[in-house]
């Protein structure tokens, strides 16, 4: 049986994941960071699909926290074949000149340095160099770092250009090595997200810019990253692959 371990998976696109990986017979590692009613949620819909799992709390902002959910995704010998590094945050829209440092700090220490941690910690325990099976690591990135978001959340777009820069270097870092590393790029997705930003009516009211004509769903996403994490996506690395309805 797979592993995979999926941060910020009470809710959205993690959950999305965890369900579909579920599906697909994998073991499932959900981290949360305070919902716990929403990951328990999801924990019982995985077992309901005929898969396992379990709960790892964390801030993926903090090394401890995230060394110690690592521990949990690989404790009884699990191991990993997968790691979707997903949670993230949004702040209220604003333009750059009204944001606050605490508001910046924030948003870098979790949008940026928990996704680096994440990547960290998958690099140190995939790779066959270091006792790993290999495997895939999915970076969750945003359309808005090459839109840039202005006058909404121009320092949200900045942490997922970092992301994408993370993904290529790591890919080429992880190659030889049994790991593959891409991205999704995901545009306007209908999940709860949009509503701590203070807009949830954001992507059903926008949706309709896209190409497409409309908001995507977090299912269709999350397809979009199982494939990255499954063995028909082989030859995939360091991919920045857009799910955006065109946008």
């Amino acid at each position: 049986m797979k592993s995979l371990f999926v941060t910020g998976a009470g809710r959205g696109i993690g959950r999305s994941v965890a369900l579909l990986a579920a599906e697909a017979g994998w073991f499932v590692t959900i981290n949360y960071r305070s919902d716990v009613d929403a990951a328990e949620a999801t924990l019982a819909e995985v077992k309901a699909r005929g898969a396992d799992g379990v709960l790892a709390p964390g801030d993926v902002a903090v090394e401890t926290d995230v060394l110690r959910m690592f521990d949990v995704a690989c404790a009884d010998g699990r191991g990993l074949d997968g790691v979707v590094v997903n949670a993230g945050i949004v702040a209220p829209s604003m333009s750059l000149a009204d944001m606050s440092v605490e508001r910046l700090r924030r948003m870098f220490d979790v949008n940026i340095l928990g996704a680096y941690l994440c990547a960290r910690e998958a690099a140190r325990r995939m790779p066959r160099s270091r006792g790993g099976r290999g495997g895939s690591i999915v970076m969750v990135s945003s359309a808005a770092s090459r839109l840039g978001s202005p006058f909404e959340y121009v320092d949200y777009a900045g942490t997922k250009g970092a992301v994408d820069t993370l993904t290529i270097g790591l890919s080429k870092e992880l190659g030889g090595d049994g790991v593959r590393v891409n991205a999704v790029r995901p545009g306007l997705i209908r999940t709860d997200i949009h509503g701590s930003g203070g807009q949830p009516d954001r992507a059903a009211r926008l949706g309709s810019s896209a190409p497409l004509g409309r908001p995507g769903e977090a299912e269709e996403v999350g397809a979009a990253i199982l494939w990255l994490l499954g063995d028909t996506s082989s030859y995939c690395t360091g991919a920045l692959l857009d799910v955006s309805g065109g946008r």
